[in-house]
């Protein structure tokens, strides 16, 4: 099919391309940017004015639950979900049941998949059997099966020993460690920021401490290994600046933060609602501020969803009893936008954090809108105003601390693979 999308601002931060231009397609790939091919008649028209034409969004952190837990979500709603939001590639987490630590999982994920047809689903394997931190999974075999990096995510490690061990085996096989920072020692079952508001309200807090210190005993690693490691969801402004010397030391190491980091902080904790338990946890002003300057700076070369859906009654315990994390797909777009309309970042970094930058951390071809590259293409209104409610989330996971919030700014098309897959009905 020859799709051709008009009229539109295209931003392409992989191609320097930040002008009004038009897109076309031929079988799946772009076929050319700016003029039509020679020859040219398109089957289908998108009339993008007003509007921007993105590379398809890509998300670093999705915990999609199947196998095992399709009571909080499955491959399907979750990819369909993601192609609203304007996102074709996303790297889903091991944290099913069974884990996905052997190439059946994997193998089982990829049809699951590929049978949806909403989005690319990568995955990270677990970096342990089981995520017991004890014994190491079979990391060759895992890359053989199409994983593009290795993690624990918030599982503890037996000892120092292991985590030296899987960063040699990883390292040998070209695989990137994603790791979460969390001394779960200093964390001592806490639910929230340590400081004014956790005692305030009787919760266990959370130390930054128990963020830096795992986070200076990684880098030591690296240090001495050079393993290409990512740190995923940094919340501290002294974490931040530990990445920043990291980086100016040129040790291979990236990070991220959540986009909620960016937004919440532990005074938005109100009335002990466990829409706002989250690990890591909202920590101060200070702290988001910092991962703002972070942001800006180039540390934090990636912003992610870090999407956790759960059913209702996850979120209903006592708060410290609640599932942490939040459905968070379909807020991705409109807050990193609405960073832009703060003056956080301009519009191509926006783009590049969601696009260019998590494609080259998770190794895969996407992100950018070159001749011959997938056509996974976002056709976004910036001005569209809209709430999020429970009626307009399409994850099954109706758990966000944003319901009832106003946005400005929504996908209207999403094209994977040259196929619209994602088209947003008048109201």
């Amino acid at each position: 099919m020859k799709l051709e999308i008009l009229n539109g601002h295209l931003v392409d931060p992989a191609n320097d391309i930040d002008e009004v231009a038009d897109l076309f397609i031929v079988g799946g790939k772009v076929a050319a940017v700016r003029k039509p091919p020679s020859a040219w008649e398109a089957d289908h028209t998108i009339n993008a004015a007003n509007k921007l034409i993105l590379p398809g969004l890509v998300e670093l952190s999705a915990s999609l639950r199947q196998p095992g837990q399709e009571h909080k979500a499955t491959i399907r709603t979750e990819t369909k979900a993601a192609a609203a939001a304007g996102i074709t590639s996303l790297a889903c987490l091991p944290t099913t049941n069974p884990v996905v630590d052997s190439p059946a999982e994997v193998e089982l994920i990829e049809q699951l998949s590929q049978d949806s047809g909403h989005c690319k689903v990568y995955v990270i394997g677990a970096l342990t059997k089981g995520l017991k931190g004890e014994n190491l999974s079979e990391m060759a075999a895992l890359k053989a099966t199409g994983c593009v990096g290795v993690t624990n995510v918030l599982h503890p490690l037996k000892s120092p020993l292991v985590l030296r061990r899987a960063m040699e085996y990883a390292s040998s096989q070209a695989l990137t460690v994603f790791t979460h920072p969390l001394d779960h020692h200093l964390a001592n079952h806490g639910c929230v920021h340590e400081g004014l508001t956790g005692l305030r309200l009787g919760l266990p807090g959370i130390p930054a401490a128990a963020e830096t210190a795992a986070l200076a005993f990684h880098l030591a690693l690296i240090e001495e290994l050079n393993v290409r490691t990512h740190f995923c969801r940094l919340s501290t402004w002294r974490a931040v600046n530990m990445i920043a010397r990291a980086q100016q030391d040129h040790l291979p190491v990236t990070a991220d933060a959540s986009i909620l980091h960016f937004f919440l902080t532990d005074h938005d904790i109100r009335d002990f609602d466990g829409l706002c338990h989250n690990l890591p946890p909202y920590r101060t002003q200070q702290d988001r501020d910092g991962l703002r300057k972070g942001l800006q700076d180039g540390t934090l070369s990636a912003v992610c969803a870090d999407h956790q859906p759960h059913e209702i009654e996850a979120k209903l315990a006592p708060f410290q009893s609640t599932e942490p994390g939040s459905s968070t797909l379909e807020s991705l777009l409109p807050l990193i936008l609405q960073l832009v309309d703060e003056g956080v970042l301009d519009l191509v970094e926006a783009v590049r954090r969601v696009t260019q930058q998590p494609a080259e951390i998770l190794g895969i071809a996407a992100g950018n809108l070159s001749v011959g590259s997938e056509a996974d293409v976002c056709v976004v209104d910036p001005g569209l105003d809209w709430t999020l409610s429970s009626e307009t989330l399409l994850s099954r996971g109706k758990n966000t601390p944003l319901l009832g919030h106003r946005f400005k700014g929504r996908a209207t098309h999403t094209i994977l693979g040259g196929k619209l897959v994602f088209q947003l009905e008048p109201e």
